[in-house]
């Protein structure tokens, strides 16, 4: 950890032991880092005797229901009043895995007008700079990771149990894919081992994040396979389609396209992939590479989004079908970047 992140973890320190009542929001359509670590400084506070509530702009895939204390986390978009109750009376909000409100949604009106401190702690790049204490830091594999290493600088474990480092766990293991991206780092191992003495489960994680699949989203990752999938060697990509048709036909949830995204780039010569899922109001963007394409500036550029040099996410207002012929001429445009 570098000097500047462990002095800012003494003044989170302060915070924490002046103050009682914490808020810690995830972002909207949040994955399984968010849920791991807003549920992991959760447990941190219970445990040092402090009140905190998780608040999330929406809800949460099925496939993270099973972590300690994800029953307790409150859903805007269900509880709008009474979210809106609990921020007036808390202390101190704490925000978890995004660097930029607009990622809150409708959260983001409720904390602009808010003074309260505010504590921001997440691995993207570009900060937008709305917290009094921010812990920013790209080079980790996943904003649970960070949040590891701040609290173990706080109060090294005395406050870390197993559900402490499960939530952890999920957050490292779902943000890398288990250790198929961003997990080039050596500290990123000795955390694991850090978690696993605190009585972390491994492949209990795995197990429930990764082997506890229903019939129709397994159907339906064979039908974005078969039918959905676009290959366009010339420009180095291939991309999957998820029409609401599809989406009808299969009872698709809240994160049953979780990991689809990297299955083209297991492509031979695929540098390029993206999922595009059709909402009622816009086109949910997926975007991954390989090397040294930067989908983060794609994003940003042509989606309203951003993310990872590796992994990035935005919307298109255009049709379905427009937004695909729109993509394709990008790709024409980009071809140079992307194969080199």
């Amino acid at each position: 950890m570098n000097i500047e992140i462990k002095n800012k973890a003494k003044g989170f320190n302060q915070l924490i032991e002046n103050n009682t009542n914490f808020i810690i929001f995830g972002h909207v359509n949040p994955d399984g880092d968010a849920i791991g670590s807003t549920l992991a400084i959760y447990h941190y506070l219970i445990n040092r005797n402090k009140k905190a509530t998780i608040i999330t702009p929406n809800d949460f895939p099925d496939f993270l229901n099973w972590m300690p204390g994800a029953d307790k986390i409150l859903c805007f978009e269900n509880h709008e009043n009474e979210a809106r109750g609990l921020i007036q009376k808390a202390d101190v909000l704490i925000f978890c895995d995004f660097n930029d409100l607009k990622r809150l949604s409708k959260v983001q009106e409720e904390i602009k007008q808010s003074n309260l401190p505010k504590v921001m702690i997440d691995h993207h790049p570009q900060p937008t700079g709305f917290a009094d204490i921010e812990f920013s830091d790209t080079s980790v594999s996943s904003t649970a990771e960070l949040l590891f290493e701040v609290l173990f600088e706080i109060s090294a474990n005395d406050y870390m149990n197993t559900e402490f480092a499960n939530c952890i766990l999920t957050g490292i293991i779902t943000d890398t894919g288990v250790f198929n991206h961003n997990s080039e780092q050596p500290r990123t191992y000795e955390i694991m081992a850090d978690l696993i003495r605190l009585g972390g489960e491994k492949q209990k994680v795995i197990n429930e994040v990764y082997n506890n699949n229903s019939y129709n989203k397994l159907q339906l990752l064979g039908n974005n396979l078969l039918n959905g999938m676009h290959y366009y060697p010339q420009f180095a990509t291939a991309f999957i389609v998820l029409s609401k048709a599809d989406q009808q036909k299969f009872n698709y949830k809240i994160g049953d396209t979780e990991g689809h995204v990297n299955i083209p780039l297991s492509i031979k010569d695929v540098n390029f992939s993206a999922l595009f899922i059709e909402k009622d109001e816009y086109v949910k963007i997926s975007l991954r590479s390989k090397d040294s394409f930067d989908v983060n500036e794609f994003a940003r550029i042509y989606y309203h989004g951003g993310g990872h040099k590796n992994a990035a996410g935005g919307k298109s207002y255009k049709s379905l079908n427009k937004t695909i012929e729109n993509f394709v001429t990008l790709l024409e445009k980009h071809k140079q970047e992307i194969i080199k």
